[in-house]
């Protein structure tokens, strides 16, 4: 997807679209979640300070994430993807390789489906995305970096090196400005220069990196595509704009946190037996509590009141960051002990009702008494 959470925002209100957006927090200590395509001439990209970025595009407008929104638009996005292939790997909400090999025969050429894939995104969900259409993972994913915005770029299978060779060391995973610098100093500015060195001697000086990075150059990368992998843990987060001390004014925000990890336990037909607190005090000390439940749960209040408990057992020192993550988790249609299912209880009638009113109305339609007073 080209710049997710900003082309979400510009759709839903179009006073933003064509102007520069900018997805962050505090303009202070917050960091960019997003950029719009319209603010990046201004060199504002994802994971810079806000207030950095604040300087370097001073008119752009600054919106506030809304991280369920993103949850439910990505997963339509998946949807789709999954409607041409089984053999989908996210990488995050916005990105995922697929292996189109046994699709070819329904769907025609991986150009073709890329292009069917982009255009449904487009039709049904009103965003763009782009697409790289390579042999193997890597080549993929720098191409679809290349293609965007909103735009597709396949390479031969047997292509993938020759397309490498006069793109930058940088592009290759793993490199950063630091890495860059130092292999400049051996000669080595694009990844052509990596790929004609001999494996030994970059191995020699580099370390076991060298040959992972001679491997890359020559494009050989033969991880496959693995779908369905295993949830660790899912879990929501925020940084605040201002320091919040206390359990009374932390607590409607571990709520609004609890409720939305419930909601995707629900959606990914997950539950979880262990509930984690993340406080980031304001000097950045990091504090983690975890509780194990007597049974699994995907009810946002089991969550909730957990998370609260363990909040109230800390003392109320000034904090920037609270979360709330679920974690041990097991699948909902796991192997039953009984013979029968036990019946739905009152809590999992009114979070299916929950749920249908989110998925046809949106995000926050519905909430509890605090949470609604704290975002007002």
């Amino acid at each position: 997807m080209d710049a997710f959470y900003a082309s979400v925002e510009q759709r839903d209100n179009p006073a933003l679209r064509g102007r520069p957006v900018i997805v962050g927090g505090h303009a202070h200590r917050g960091v960019v979640l997003a950029a719009s395509y319209e603010v990046r001439p201004s060199g504002v990209r994802s994971a810079m300070p806000m207030a950095r970025a604040m300087r370097l595009a001073p008119d752009a407008a600054v919106v506030p994430p809304r991280h369920d929104v993103y949850a439910e638009v990505s997963a339509r996005v998946f949807e789709i993807l999954a409607s041409v292939t089984p053999l989908v790997e996210s990488l995050s909400l916005d990105e995922a390789f697929l292996d189109v090999t046994a699709s070819q025969k329904l769907f025609g050429a991986p150009g073709e489906i890329a292009r069917r894939l982009r255009a449904r995104i487009h039709d049904e969900i009103g965003l763009p995305a782009s697409a790289g259409i390579a042999g193997v993972k890597l080549v993929a994913k720098i191409a679809s970096d290349m293609a965007k915005p909103d735009g597709q770029l396949e390479v031969a299978p047997d292509g993938g090196a020759a397309f490498l060779a006069p793109l930058p060391v940088s592009r290759l995973w793993g490199v950063g400005p630091k890495s860059a610098r130092a292999l400049a100093t051996m000669g080595l500015e694009i990844i052509g220069d990596i790929a004609r060195r001999d494996p030994g001697e970059l191995e020699r000086r580099l370390g076991p990196s060298g040959r992972a990075l001679w491997e890359q150059a020559n494009a050989i990368d033969p991880r496959p595509v693995i779908p369905d992998r295993d949830a660790k843990s899912i879990g929501a987060e925020e940084t605040f704009d201002d320091d919040l001390a206390g359990a009374e004014a932390l607590a409607p925000r571990v709520h609004a946190q609890a409720l939305r990890v419930a909601r995707r336990l629900r959606a990914a037909g997950l539950r979880a037996r262990t509930v984690q607190l993340k406080l980031k005090r304001a000097d950045f000390t990091l504090v983690t509590r975890r509780a194990t439940l007597d049974e699994a749960t995907d009810d946002g209040q089991v969550l909730y009141r957990t998370a609260a408990a363990l909040l109230a057992r800390e003392p109320a020192r000034p904090t920037r960051l609270t979360g709330v993550s679920a974690q041990n988790l097991i699948a909902v249609n796991a192997p039953q002990l009984g013979l029968f299912a036990p019946p739905s209880t009152a809590a999992q009638a009114l979070n299916r009702a929950l749920d249908a009113i989110t998925d046809r109305f949106g995000a926050g339609t519905v909430t509890t008494a605090d949470v609604a007073a704290d975002e007002e």
